[in-house]
Order: C-alpha cells, then sequence, then structure tokens
C-alpha cells in the first residue's frame, strides 16, 4: 500500500462557516500539476550520488511543511487537492434547499452540522453524557458485556478488545467473527515498555493528558489523575501480552480458530453470550481470535480489577473517541497530545479539512459518486486496466525465468496472478446508506449514528457468504491496496490523478509512477506475507521447501540493506517491519519497467527537458514519493509504519537496479550503484 492556481466555485456561505484564508478556498476543478515536474528536481545533485535528492531537492525546498501537517509529500498534496475538489462540491450541497437526491442531502447536511462549530461548542460535553450515565449504570462486572456493546457499536468497537468480522484465513469464502486487541490509548505496544527517556516522557506526557480529559469530562484533578495512573498500568499489562508488529506481520501468528465454548475459555470472567446478544449477534458460531495471550491477560485484568476501574478505563477510552465531536476544549485537549506532541505538528487543522474528511470516512461512497462523477473518466479507467494487464504479463514472464522456483510452484504462482481482480477506480455497485439517519443539527449524533452503521454493517456480514466487489477504500483516496484474502488490487479514482498519472504526459513516467504502483501492489500478492496465502486467498503453504527457502534467503538480502539506514537521530530502520513494502516498491519498479519496454517496443523516443525517456522513467518514480517530516512523525513511523521513509523508498530500490546505473551512466564505487553480486531481487 502507497501511503502515502485554483478556480473558486461561487457558492452561499452561511453565517455558522468560519471564512477561510484565500489559500485554502474551496475548488471547482482539480489543479494540474505535471506528472514530472522538472521544477521540482535539485539538477545540482549528482543522480548517482542520492537520486532522492537530484529528483526532489527542489520540491523539498520550495514545500515546507504545512503547519497544520506532521509531513508534506506529493500524496499529502495531492490528497488535499482532492479535499478542497470535494470541500466545494460539499459547500454547494449543503446551501442548496432543493434539487439534491437522498444521498446528496446526506452529505451535505453531514456537511453542514460538523461545520456548524457554534452549536457545536454550544453543546459542550453533552453528547458524551448519555453515555458516562450508562457506564456509571453498572452494578456490577456482570453487566459489563451489555454496556461495552453498546459503547463497541455506537463510540468504538475496539475498547478492552476489538470486534468485527473479517474473512476466516483458512476458507476466505466465509466470514466469521474477529476477537483482536484493543485499540490503546498510545500508538504501539512499545511505547509502554520501551524504557529510554523519550518513551518515559511520551507516557508521562499521555498520563497528564488523560486526567485533562477526565477533568474535562467531570471528574475532580485528584480523581482523575489516580486514574490516568491506573489506566496506564492496565494498558502496560495489556501491552506486554500483546504481539510485535513484526509479529503481527505472519498471518499464522494470527490465525487461532476456535467455537464459542473456546473463545469463553479464554476469558472465563467475560460473559461472551452475554455480549453477542447484546450486539446483535447471538448465532455467531465461529470466532478467530487474533492473540489469545492478550485475551487471557484481559481476563486477568479484569479479574483483578475493581467495578470503578473498569467504569474508569471505559470513561476514558469514551471520552477519547468523541473528543473529536465535542466542544473547543475537548478537539485542543485531543490535538495537544495526538498531534502536537506525538507527531510535532503545531497547528489544528481547519475545521473544513476535518469535516470533509469525516463525510468520506462516513459517507464515503456517497461523497465518492460526487467525485467519480466530475474527475473520473471511462477512458482513464481504461488506461489503468492496459497497464495494469502488461504489468501482470510482467509478473508473468518474470515467474517463468526465475531459477531459484522450481516448475510446481511456478504454476501455483501463474495459478494465484490469474486470479487476482483488479479494481479500478470505484465500486461496481454503490452503498446504500438509507439506514443511516444524518441530522443537519445534530453533528455529534450523526457521527455516533455513522458509527454504528458502519459496525453493524461489519457485523451483519458473520457467517454469511464473502462479498467480493466491496471495496476497502473510497474513490476519492490518494492510495491504493491489496488484499491478500481478496486476492485483489484497488486503485481508487483519487490516486489516478495529476501528479500520480498524467494523461497529458508521455508513458515514461506514469509508468516510473503510477506503474511503479501497479506492480508495487501486485507485488504484495508474493510478498513475505501475501506469498502465504493462495489464489482464493486462503491461508495455504503452497510452496515447495526448497523455493520458501531460496524466498527468505532473498528477502534477507533487502532486510539487511534497509537496516543500515536512519530515519532520524540514532533510530534505524526496522526492517522486519517493512519487509512488505520495501520489497514491493523494488518488485513493483522493475515490472514498471518492463511493462514500459513493452509498451514502447515500437515507437520512437525523443529527449525531453535535457533527459532521455529511461532517465524521465526514474525521475516519474522518484516524484511520487517527494516530502518533508517532522522529526517526531518520523519517530512515531519508525515504529508503527511499515512502510521505509520516502528518500529510501527511493534510493534503497534503484540501487539494486543496473537499468538505472545504464540510464544515468553511473560509475562503479558510486552511492547508487551496487556491485552485481550484492544486488538484491526477490521478483
Amino acid at each position: 500500500m502507497r501511503n502515502l492556481a485554483p478556480v473558486l466555485l461561487a457558492f452561499a456561505v452561511s453565517a455558522a462557516y468560519a471564512q477561510p484564508p484565500a489559500a485554502e478556498a474551496p475548488l471547482s476543478a482539480l489543479p494540474y500539476t505535471p506528472g514530472l515536474d522538472v521544477s521540482a528536481m535539485d539538477k545540482s545533485a549528482d543522480p548517482c550520488e542520492d537520486f532522492y535528492q537530484y529528483s526532489c531537492g527542489g520540491w523539498m525546498k520550495n514545500n515546507p511543511i504545512p503547519p497544520d501537517q506532521s509531513a508534506w509529500s506529493v500524496y499529502g498534496k495531492a490528497a488535499q487537492d482532492n479535499q478542497r475538489f470535494l470541500w466545494g462540491i460539499l459547500t454547494t450541497l449543503a446551501a442548496q434547499e432543493s434539487g439534491r437526491n437522498p444521498a446528496q442531502q446526506k452529505i451535505g447536511d453531514y456537511f453542514a452540522a460538523c461545520m456548524d462549530e457554534q452549536a457545536v461548542n454550544a453543546r459542550g460535553a453533552a453528547p458524551l453524557q448519555e453515555y458516562l450515565a450508562l457506564i456509571a449504570g453498572m452494578a456490577s462486572k456482570r453487566d459489563l458485556p451489555r454496556v461495552l456493546a453498546r459503547l463497541h457499536i455506537e463510540i468504538a468497537n475496539s475498547m478492552l478488545f476489538g470486534f468485527s468480522s473479517n474473512q476466516d484465513l483458512g476458507d476466505s469464502s466465509q466470514v466469521i467473527a474477529f476477537a483482536a486487541t484493543a485499540d490503546a490509548g498510545l500508538p504501539d505496544r512499545d511505547y509502554y515498555l520501551k524504557t529510554d527517556a523519550k518513551s518515559k516522557t511520551i507516557r508521562a506526557q499521555y498520563v497528564a493528558h488523560i486526567a485533562r480529559s477526565l477533568e474535562l469530562a467531570g471528574d475532580t484533578p485528584q480523581a482523575a489523575k489516580r486514574a490516568a495512573a491506573g489506566i496506564l498500568r492496565f494498558e502496560t499489562a495489556l501491552a506486554k501480552a500483546s504481539l510485535s508488529r513484526v509479529d503481527q506481520r505472519d498471518p499464522y501468528k494470527m490465525f487461532h480458530k476456535t467455537d464459542l465454548k473456546g473463545l469463553q475459555a479464554m476469558t472465563p470472567a467475560f460473559d461472551w453470550r452475554a455480549y453477542l446478544q447484546a450486539a446483535g449477534q447471538p448465532g455467531a458460531a465461529s470466532f478467530n481470535v487474533n492473540e489469545p495471550a492478550y485475551l487471557r491477560a484481559l481476563n486477568k485484568g479484569l479479574q483483578q480489577l475493581s467495578l470503578d476501574d473498569i467504569k474508569t478505563y471505559l470513561r476514558w477510552h469514551t471520552t477519547r473517541a468523541l473528543a473529536p465531536f465535542l466542544s473547543q476544549d475537548f478537539v485542543d485537549e485531543n490535538f495537544a497530545f495526538y498531534q502536537k506532541t506525538l507527531l510535532g505538528t503545531p497547528e489544528q487543522k481547519p475545521r473544513w479539512k476535518r469535516c470533509v474528511q469525516l463525510v468520506d470516512q462516513q459517507l464515503g461512497e456517497a461523497l465518492g459518486q460526487e467525485f467519480v462523477s466530475r474527475a473520473f473518466s471511462p477512458e482513464l479507467k481504461e488506461k489503468t486496466l492496459h497497464m495494469t494487464r502488461q504489468i501482470e504479463a510482467a509478473m508473468e514472464q518474470d515467474i517463468n525465468a526465475l531459477t531459484w522456483m522450481s516448475e510446481p510452484t511456478k504454476a501455483k504462482a501463474r495459478e494465484k496472478l490469474h486470479a487476482v481482480a483488479n479494481k479500478v477506480g470505484y465500486p461496481d455497485s454503490w452503498r446504500d446508506y438509507s439506514a443511516y439517519s444524518v441530522s443537519r443539527g445534530d453533528f455529534a449524533g450523526n457521527v455516533v449514528r455513522g458509527t454504528a452503521f458502519e459496525v453493524r454493517r461489519q457485523l451483519d456480514k458473520i457467517g454469511k457468504p464473502l462479498d467480493r466487489s466491496e471495496w476497502g477504500m473510497t474513490p476519492p483516496t490518494v492510495n491504493a491496496y491489496y488484499n491478500p484474502q481478496m486476492n485483489d488490487i484497488n486503485f481508487p479514482a483519487g490516486v489516478l490523478q495529476p501528479p500520480l498519472f498524467d494523461g497529458k504526459m508521455d508513458d515514461a513516467p506514469n509508468y516510473g509512477n503510477t506503474g511503479g504502483t501497479i506492480g508495487h501492489e501486485l507485488i504484495h500478492g508474493f510478498d513475505d506475507e501475501g506469498r502465504q496465502f493462495d489464489a482464493k486467498g486462503n491461508l495455504k503453504d503452497w510452496w515447495a521447501r526448497q523455493d520458501a527457502k531460496a524466498f527468505k534467503q532473498r528477502a534477507q538480502c533487502i532486510v539487511d540493506q534497509y537496516a543500515q539506514y536512519t530515519v532520524v537521530d540514532d533510530i534505524k530502520i526496522n526492517s522486519k517491519l517493512t519487509l512488505g513494502e520495501d520489497a514491493a516498491d523494488l518488485g513493483g519498479l522493475i515490472l514498471a519497467w518492463m511493462a514500459w519496454k513493452t509498451e514502447i517496443a515500437d515507437k520512437v523516443l525523443e529527449n525531453r527537458e535535457g533527459m532521455t525517456p529511461e532517465q524521465r522513467f526514474f525521475v516519474g518514480t522518484a516524484q511520487w514519493t517527494c516530502q518533508n517530516e517532522r522529526p517526531e512523525s518520523l519517530r512515531l513511523h519508525a515504529m508503527t509504519d511499515p512502510h521505509s521513509p520516502g528518500k529510501y523508498r527511493i534510493n534503497g530500490v534503484v540501487v539494486n537496479m543496473p537499468e538505472f546505473a545504464k540510464a544515468f551512466a553511473c560509475k562503479p564505487g558510486q552511492a547508487m550503484v551496487k556491485p552485481k553480486e550484492k544486488l538484491c531481487r526477490v521478483w
């Protein structure tokens, strides 16, 4: 997965809408940025010494991180351009009194309610009080399943533990219930366990944040301080029983199928029948427990904690989940810790950005219909599918030519490749939101009802056959993904816009950029995690033993290479965590190169802007990841993000491609040139 001059739209503005700065106005059309931007380059740099600086140095110099961002990148700017375009659409729909279809009315009313900051502030903490009263009303621990089920459905389905649905890892055609770890208050288990000074400081800041939040919710300062310390102790105990992010990449370590009796045996202190009844899933019979050790630790905690301690934990996580949707004091406190402290972001995003993001999160396919109708054409979809088919053909050619893989395993690999479903632009059928009630005067209520709509939609899949047509991203999203259980690659319309896919540009940068992305997602089906799933998406070992050993040897080359790169200060890349993405970056670009060479086989190409077509291919692939990032954000992502920093996603790839060295006439001994015997390549 890649994470990484407007025309103003005239509209009526309600008195509740704050006037934005001129630079942040809605767009009536998406702006154009070329797929290869010469002004983004630093031609004073030697591409053979630092190709990232050569390709992105101008961009990094001219694009400082905005004060409301923890990082800024080509992807981030493209996402913001899409947001501004959606802002224009939503503002128009919010102002219209007639002529809207039901979906348009729903997203317009949601946006209007979100933007009415005066009304939100006037309500203060009122939307929270109903849930605090629900928690306070627990008479004994026997009430926990009933109360937790409601909180899971309406607030956040990951308090104490996560509960949802997913494909059975052993039979991808079926959907079963999943019990997972909770969404803790800190971003990763290592934040609770590391003993360095920085980690201790963050934990102290977290405790202070909990206390201030509970005070806003009504606690006395003394009670809030005691509660915060207890919450940290409990969450630390759960963190100790949790798998690391590296271990979570092993699907076998996350596959523990059981029935209700087995689930109950893991947590005798929690009544699962009562919980399932309250959650509307009394018939659930099959469960996957991602981390049994976590559930056992949770059971121990539930036995040891007093009822008041459990109430305190629930009150904190309910407050944390609702804080961004309450009055400004809650919003500010939430931002101060989660954005400013953890990510180094100086300023809160303007309200319009937060509201557009929320519409996309909770009504994404209704909003996506509006985006697609204005910004995505059948011709663009066909161009993307053409490129995808070429890259899949390159993958088959590559598999056939492998010297380290036996023919029986190659046959299974080809079978999986041919079964990959390509989803481009938007879903074949749009989601029905008719059961989701939106009120123009109830912002927090809209959020709660939107959460309940989606949680129930997911839970209702339990025990039913899989719908393979479903998407996991909304159409305006600037990203792409591969799902190993679906065995599909997904390219939303939002990522198929300039400069990421530029219909006005020659093929070279487009194949380097979008072609590399397509190849990247395809390789995920065959990376260290994806390769463990078969053509139908079942967790099944289809590899001959010697072939699996050869794969691991080649993958280790990538692990060893990226482990040498420094993220920030003395923090190195956790290359076991980033292996899948690093391997996909390299293999994906190799496939894109092969596909591009096929596309231009009968064409006469000319140099453009002082570069050969081959050089333009590589600069095109580098410029998708031009970025600047704050040190705090780099530290957090070094622990939590399976992607390497942008610089190494480029330099770490081209150093392994002799085609790059040839394109730029690099010489042995230069930084971007590896000796032939040290080149890394899996696919």
